[in-house]
């Protein structure tokens, strides 16, 4: 079982919190070349330092500052990997599923799953009201943007995934032998990540609802389906698609996607209808397509200690 790998006697939890420090420590030390590329071009430039998040990431090529940002997740899964296999004396596999292998058929049918309906989502939106769509598209800043994101993104959410869904969620569990409890802090911890994100400051605390909501579903789909196969495919499909299709000038990142949003963005039904309807549908059409049963037991039962072969 997928929490029940990670459950041993020398995995206190304290060891959770040194790894995390350290996995903390690997995606700093990423972001280096970045704040040296800032560094340079603000000399360069004989410009001020810049101190606000939003004008570090104007100060270069979209494209540029992509790839600079995602180099920090790199580290960070070297990090993970680290922290994994010599604090913790597990296989990556260990905090990935409960399969014998990763089953890459489930990776990419959430992927395409959740793509198609994230394109189908914006067209409705964009022939609703196309007035607050500007065609932006140029092939070669879209070919770059597609290359350094199809290998990138990938990284930094699967990144996420391992930190969260993976590592924590068992973390957890060796904390409280409660289903429920590493579902539930890594959802809140999930969630809590993002406040300081700009889509925060323009639409207010509300949109924590979509944040934690979807950390509360992947973490749902991670243990009905006893790995993280689902989440995986999901949350790199929602960042990359996002990413190539439309961008503005309010959202973590300005690439060369296909359309820019000049809506300005308001915190309503978009926030809750993935949450109570979307996910909900998701979640019944895994449940359909890989059986799965026994909700109660799986989500909120007690965590049976066994010996682990990882």
């Amino acid at each position: 079982m997928f929490l029940e790998q990670g459950i041993k006697p020398e995995n206190k939890f304290w060891k959770y919190l040194i790894g995390s420090v350290i996995i903390i420590t690997a995606s700093f030390v990423g972001q280096i070349p970045f704040s040296v590329a800032v560094l340079y071009k603000s000399f360069k430039d004989k410009a001020v330092f810049p101190t606000d998040n939003a004008e570090v990431m104007k100060m270069f090529e979209p494209n540029l500052t992509l790839f600079l940002v995602m180099i920090s997740f790199a580290f960070a899964f070297a990090g993970i990997y680290f922290v994994v296999k010599y604090l913790h004396n597990q296989t990556l596999l260990s905090i990935t599923t409960s399969r014998q292998k990763i089953d890459w058929g489930r990776v990419f049918f959430s992927f395409f799953l959740w793509a198609v309906f994230s394109i189908i989502s914006f067209f409705i939106i964009y022939f609703r009201a196309p007035e607050n769509f500007v065609w932006n598209f140029k092939l070669v800043p879209f070919l770059i943007l597609v290359a350094v994101g199809s290998i990138l993104i990938p990284i930094q959410t699967s990144t996420e995934e391992y930190v969260f869904r993976g590592y924590l969620m068992q973390g957890f569990a060796n904390l409280s032998l409660n289903k429920w409890f590493p579902l539930l802090m890594t959802s809140l911890i999930f969630g809590s990540m993002h406040v300081f994100n700009p889509e925060v400051t323009k639409m207010g605390y509300i949109i924590m609802i979509y944040y934690i909501g979807t950390g509360l579903f992947l973490g749902v789909i991670t243990l009905m389906d006893e790995g993280m196969e689902l989440s995986l495919g999901f949350h790199a499909a929602n960042n990359l698609v996002g990413a190539l299709l439309v961008t503005s000038d309010w959202t973590v990142f300005q690439t060369h996607s296909v359309f820019i949003d000049l809506s300005e963005p308001s915190a309503g039904l978009d926030v809750i209808l993935p949450v109570v309807v979307v996910y909900p549908i998701l979640l019944l059409i895994f449940t359909k397509k890989y059986n799965w049963s026994n909700w109660k037991e799986k989500l909120t039962g007690k965590i049976n200690v066994v010996e682990s072969s990882n």
